[in-house]
């Protein structure tokens, strides 16, 4: 499976032949396919090193972002109570109104009707005057 196109220094650059990762080198075996490799212990130490760093960071990022999720759980709880709050207090002014409604009557439906007969007859007696 050892591919021989790209062998040599000229792929890597300044590496060893063979080199395929700063700390790891392979050496073909003579007459088979297999591959050493060899692994130098101080270059994954920096590796493993700079993986706990990057685990540090993700681990504060993650403590921020459930503080975070913390707040907006509260600001939340006290925006759904606040909605409750008014949600209550509308329906308790619709219900004092569907009250003095009822109570004072619909007088003011009969007011309606009567200035349109009132409209209603001023303009026949205008229309039946202009045609005079």
């Amino acid at each position: 499976m050892a591919s021989n196109s790209h062998r040599g220094g000229s792929f890597y650059g300044d590496a060893a032949p063979y080199r395929s990762r700063e700390g790891l080198s392979t050496r073909p075996v003579t007459g088979s396919e297999e591959i050493q490799l060899r692994i130098d212990p101080m270059d994954l130490d920096d590796e493993i090193s700079g993986l706990h760093g990057q685990v540090r960071k993700l681990r504060n990022v993650a403590e921020e972002i459930g503080t975070e999720v913390k707040y907006q759980k509260d600001f939340l709880e006290q925006l759904q109570m606040t909605m409750m709050r008014a949600q209550a207090g509308v329906k308790n002014n619709l219900r004092r109104l569907n009250k003095s409604i009822i109570q004072n009557g619909s007088n003011h439906i009969v007011h309606v009707v009567v200035f349109a007969l009132v409209c209603f007859f001023i303009v026949y007696l205008w229309s039946k005057m202009s045609r005079k």
